[in-house]
Formats: structure tokens, sequence, C-alpha cells
């Protein structure tokens, strides 16, 4: 009888991404020059665990990179062969080609092991001899035989002279989809397109079929793709290189317009250094030619005092930033597949069979009362009574225990950002070291899927321009690398992060500067340093003087802003220039479960996060201004606050009550304060929240719904979204009742 191994799957792949996490810590934690054995070991272990399960499930191209990869661990944890810093990189990049490899069979689409080839043939010519560090540079001579090497010389000659005599590229034709979210990762593609629009002459088309009507538009939502044509001699790397921050957000398509087959011969060849002996004369030839390109490069990043690692497949001119090594990528992007799965601990499953068992035993003694025809009367109240309690309690109980199934260390979130430290510091030039505490702290894994993003960002922030240069941090008399400091920790029902660094701290007056220069700010308006730190947040403000692919394109912060009040969360700045930046970012423990006070207006039941209420109060007339616009505003000691009806945005009735039969519950979010005028407030409660997108339909003003005791349904007001249904007249009027005060 065959046994479908297919059911298994799913759990090879979780293992798999999970040992790549082992091997990826491990390495960035090992010291070349006292390598810890143990940690060698970890690495041997995960790579041979991967090369166990994907030879078993049929992977071969994984089963078969990992066997060359786990051959040269041995030799190092033996001491036959000695590990070098470069060495690490290229386990490193072995580890990305791995999880590459992974995620497109787990999407079930093709695997490109084109980088995983180019990587096997470092690793055999390490393992015959040559050093990693000439490996991993392309710098190493050719590995022929003496007596081959004037058929390689006079090959060179006829390849450079075939290169030559072939044309380049007429250019390139593009399909750019990006997903409908990217903007909230703060990458805008119209500065993609400006960017391209650098390298040649680029003519683009946008596909507006998915664009809605304006009543349904999202501001921070992209419905447009374009179908592009580049023409110029840019070169294909540089053009995928536009897009390398958004490459799992879009569908990429890049193809040449006139392929030149000389130079996808020298495309795709292997390294000269890395031929061996009896290979076809013409191809090292050729690689020969590309070598020696890559040795000057090498040669002009060292004289700039920047260590190059030449990818061994790129082109010629691949690499145009010398501090900046582009890494290989497949032609077809795997879709990326969510983790449908969680490993819970057993004490967990423990304690949710023991409250169970507890839940029976009450519904056994209710039972009790009203069985075998037995009529309930007085003398059954007091143990009913009691029976209801026990009842609550193990219901509240058995919530509880449930939602902590979904809790996972954040760890799973801090542990990606050690990798893109090291990366990214030396790609700028810096030395940064990342401290993390707390990382056992515990929060609901669909909260931790929603802040990766928004984390990733402001580290990326930090290290390209709050962290300084070695050269830099040296004048100012600080240490010359850099710290950044992760922190989580549990604060009553929330959850704080903190991303601390000790950089050049935020320039307020920059900030407002630009927000002026933008028009955003008036010539003769004055703000305090808070409400200046609150600029970095709007859209189009930025302190960087040039952009780069990292920052400084005015789209990111008021994206993180606004992911975290989607969340129910807020984030907070502490800067002081010179010293460094804190942002503190506050969030519930989990999504499913609100705190919320209930009102109602007209026959509707609403439901208001209680972490946005400041206050509730019975409305003086008298302190109820009307303002340009004719829209109301509250004065609330010596505040004025925009006023809101909810019956008047929703449509619940012709005739809105007076505002001495009403209540005045005033919420705030992104720093402004309104009045949301209801006609009763009812209990607080932790209502369950149901997505009302997935099962109806996205209601602006609304976040999800809930079902109360009664059984009927209730919204659950999203603040932010009800402002933007009020519209600008909000902020209109609180301006106007501001200057008229």
């Amino acid at each position: 009888m065959s046994i479908d191994l297919s059911q298994f799957h799913a759990v090879f792949f979780e293992e798999s991404f999970e040992g790549l996490d082992v091997m990826e810590n491990a390495l960035l934690d090992i010291q070349p020059e006292d390598p810890d054995v143990e940690l060698i070991n970890s690495i041997f272990r995960a790579a041979h665990s991967i090369k166990g399960g994907s030879g078993t499930f049929g992977f071969t191209q994984v089963s078969e990179f990992t066997h060359i990869l786990e051959t040269l661990l041995d030799k190092i944890r033996e001491g036959e062969e000695k590990l070098e810093p470069e060495s690490v990189d290229l386990f490193l990049q072995s580890v990305d080609c791995l999880r590459a490899m992974l995620e497109a069979l787990q999407a079930e689409a093709d695997v490109d092991t084109t980088r995983a080839d180019e990587l096997s043939a470092m690793f055999q010519a390490i393992l015959d001899g040559a050093s990693a560090a000439s490996v991993a540079g392309s710098v190493v001579a050719p590995v022929v035989a003496e007596e081959n090497q004037p058929a390689v010389a006079e090959a060179a000659q006829q390849a450079a002279a075939a290169a030559a005599d072939s044309a380049s590229p007429a250019g390139y034709q593009i399909s750019f989809n990006p997903e409908g979210d990217m903007l909230r990762g703060g990458n805008d593609p119209v500065r993609m397109l400006r960017e391209l629009a650098t390298l040649g002459d680029l003519s683009t088309t946008p596909d507006v079929s998915q664009l809605p009507d304006l009543a349904q538009l999202e501001a921070d939502k992209v419905y447009l793709s374009w179908h592009m044509q580049l023409q110029g001699d840019a070169d294909e790397e540089d053009v995928r290189e536009v897009f390398e921050w958004v490459e799992d957000e879009c569908e990429l398509d890049i193809s040449p317009l006139a392929p030149s087959p000389a130079a996808d011969a020298a495309a795709v060849a292997p390294d000269a250094g890395l031929v061996a002996q009896g290979e076809a004369a013409a191809t090292v030839a050729v690689d020969a030619e590309k070598s020696q390109a890559d040795a000057d490069k090498v040669a002009r990043a060292e004289a700039a005092g920047t260590k190059l690692v030449m990818p061994s497949a790129a082109p010629a001119d691949a690499a145009k930033s010398p501090a900046k090594a582009a890494p290989a990528r497949s032609p077809a992007r795997a879709g990326k597949v969510e983790a449908s799965s969680i490993r819970v601990g057993i004490d967990k499953v423990d304690s949710l069979i023991n409250l169970v068992g507890e839940l029976v035993i009450t519904q056994s003694m209710l039972g009790q009362m009203g069985g075998a025809g037995e009529v309930i009367n007085e003398d059954h109240i007091a143990n009913l009574r009691e029976g209801l309690v026990q009842l609550e309690q193990n219901t509240r109980e058995l919530q509880d225990s449930v939602m902590r199934i979904r809790m996972l260390p954040i760890s799973f979130a801090f542990n990606r950002f050690p990798r893109m430290v090291r990366d990214i510091s030396m790609q700028l030039g810096k030395k940064v070291n990342l401290e993390m505490h707390g990382e056992q702290t515990e929060l609901d894994k669909t909260v931790m899927e929603k802040i990766s993003d928004p984390m990733v960002h402001l580290i990326r922030n930090a290290l390209d321009h709050g962290i300084e240069t070695p050269e830099e941090r040296t004048a100012a008399g600080k240490p010359e690398a850099g710290t950044i400091v992760l922190n989580a920790f549990h604060q009553g029902g929330n959850i704080v992060i903190e991303m601390i660094d000790d950089g050049s701290g935020i320039n307020t007056d920059k900030l407002l500067a630009k927000a002026r220069a933008n028009g955003m700010v008036g010539e003769q308006e004055q703000l305090n340093e808070e409400q200046k730190l609150d600029l970095l947040f709007a859209p189009g403000v930025s302190t960087v003087e040039e952009v780069s692919d990292l920052s400084g394109r005015g789209v990111g912060m008021d994206v993180v802003r606004r992911n975290m009040q989607e969340l129910n969360g807020s984030v907070e700045v502490e800067t002081e220039v010179g010293t460094g930046t804190t942002f503190r970012i506050r969030l519930p423990l989990t999504l499913a479960i609100l705190d919320g006070q209930l009102v109602t207006v007209a026959d509707q039941t609403y439901i208001f996060p209680l972490v946005a209420i400041s206050e509730s109060l019975q409305i003086d007339r008298d302190r109820v201004s009307n303002v340009a616009g004719g829209s109301d505003v509250y004065n609330l000691r010596d505040e004025y606050i925009p006023i809101l009806t909810l019956d008047s945005l929703f449509g619940l009735r012709t005739e809105s009550l007076s505002y001495d039969e009403s209540l005045l519950v005033v919420v705030e979010t992104e720093g402004m304060k309104v009045g949301v005028v209801v006609d009763d407030l009812m209990a607080q409660q932790q209502v369950v929240i149901k997505s009302l997108e997935e099962n109806y339909t996205r209601v602006t003003g609304v976040s999800g719904a809930t079902i109360l005791g009664d059984g009927t349904v209730a919204m659950i007001i999203d603040v932010v979204g009800l402002i933007n249904l009020a519209g600008n007249d909000v902020v209109q009027a609180s301006k106007a009742a501001g200057s008229a005060a």
C-alpha cells in the first residue's frame, strides 16, 4: 500500500523554515576567528535535517544543493577546512537560496536553481582547495591545466571580439502589478517609476481596470498596474534593483526587447575561478573577461574602504554601487504562503483540557436541576445562581485559555531583524550592534504578523539616517558602532515595543521647514515640540536630502502610524538631537477580543473601543458653537472639539435629537479629539470581533461587528474611518474655532 507523502508537506516546510532560522541566527552569532563548535554543529544539524526531509519528499533540487553544503560544513566542524569570514557570507547566501527554493516548492511553483548551481560551484571550489575569499570575490585565476592556458587565452580574445560585435539589449518590456497594500509597507510605486526613468527612455501604460469608484477609493491602497517599455542600454540587474524592496509585494515580469546571444552567454556562464579542469575553453574565456571586470570593481571598492562580495553570475556592470551586491532573483516570483499552523506548549493544552472538564461538571450540575421531569422551584434558585456564577467563571477562563493558544513569543517577529541590520549596515558602511530584550513576551499571532512591516520600516529608517557613519560618530565623541535596541514588555492590557537608537536624533526644525515648504503648515503658524514630531507621520514629510532605496521618499512613517491605529494601537516618539530616538508602539494583546463601550443611537447599538474614549459627558448647549461651513464645535476646557452625529453620518433618522437630549462621547485619534453625539451610554463589556469585510463588505467608519447577549448584531466603530467619513469639515471646523478663540 502506497502512502501519500503530500499530507506531510506542511510539517516539512514548517520545520525546514525553522531550521533555516536556526542556521541564520547561528551564522550571525559565529566568530570566524574563534568559531564555537556547538554553533557549527547546530548549523550542520539543521542542514542535515533539511537534506533528509527534502530527499524523502522527492525535492531533489533542495537535497542536492544541501548535500554539498552539508559536506563543507562537516569538514569545517572536523577541522579539515578553515571557517573564513567569506565562508559565513556564502553560507548566509545559501540560507537565502534555500528559503527561496522552499517557498517556490511550497507554492507549487517552478524552482529556479540558477543561484543554487552558482553556490554549489563555489562550495565545490572551496572543497577542491580554493580559499573562500578568492571564491567569494570572483578574482581567483581560472582553475585550468597549464597546457590549456594558450587555448583559454585565444578563446578569451575570440569571446571578447564576439561580445564587442554583438549589440546590447535594446531595452526591456516590464509588467509591474503591485499588491494593494504596498503603500502600507512604506513603498511608493510612483517613486519607483521615476527611478526607472533615469535608466533610459521610459514609456508607461497604466492599467486602470481595478480602479474603484471615488466613494470606494482608499487613499493608502494601490489600484493601478503598469505596462512599461524601457529603451536604452541599462543592465537588467539595475532594472530589477529598482523593485528590490517590493519583490514580495508585486507581480513583476521583465523581458529583454532584443536579447543579445553573446550577452546572455556571458550572463549565465559559471564563474571563471570555479571552472574545473576540462571545461570548454570558450566558456572559461568569457568568464575570464567577466572576472577581470569584477576584480576591477573589488579594487575600486577596497580603495573606497568598502568590502564588496561579487555574485558569481552577475553581469559585468551589475554593481554600479560598490557597497551593494545585488541578490539573485528568480524570474517568476512564487506567491508567499502564509503559515497555517502554530505550535502550542503542552501546558496550554493541559490547561484547556482541565477547563473543559470543569465546564462539563458545571453543565452536569445545572442539568440535574431539571432532569427526569423535575420541576424547578424556589428551592433550586440558590443552586441555579451558584451554577450560573460557576458557568460564567468557567467560560471566562476558557476564553482566556483559548486566546493564550494564539499567543506566540515576539521573538518570531524579532528574529528577522539581526540579518537585516547586518546586511543594511554593511551596505551603508556603518557599524551597528542590535540588542533585543523581552523576546519571550507573548503577543497574538495576528497582531505579530501585522507589525512586522512597520517594524522593518522603523529599523531601516534608523539605519539609514538615524545611526551615523563611524567617522561622524567618532567626531561626535561616540563609539564607532551604533546601537539599536528592541525591547518588548507587557504594560496593563497592552504590549509595548520600543525601538531605541543612539544616533543623531530627529531635527524637528527641519521637519517644520519641510512641512511649511509643502504647504502643510502656515508660515506664521507656531508649533510646540510634540506637534513638530507629529509632522514626522504626515505624508510626504522627510528630512532626508537624497532619496535612497531605503528611505527618504516621504512615504512610510504615516503608514506606520496608520497601521498601528488599525490595530487599535498607537506610536509615540521621543528624540534628542545628537543623542538618539525612541519609537514606542503600544498594541492590544489580541485583535479577537475588544474592551468596548456600548452606546445607542436611534434604534441601533454601536460599540466604541474603550481605548479610544477620553471621556463621556452631558452636553451643555451653551458650550456648542457654530463655525464657518456650518459645522459645530464643543468648548471643552478651552479646547474646541468638532462634533459628529452618528445618526446623520449613518442615515439612521431624518432629524437628529437636540443636544439637550444627547450625550457626547469624546474620542481621540492621531492627536485629534472629536466629540460623537449619541443617545445613551450602556454597559462596558468585552466583545468578540467578527470581520465585517469577510462576512459582508467593507463599510467606512466600521471596523467590525459582534453579537450581543440578546443575539442582536452591533457594529464596532472605527474612529479614524468615522472622521474620514465626515470629511475635511471636521478638521477645518477645529482650526476655525481655534483661530476664533
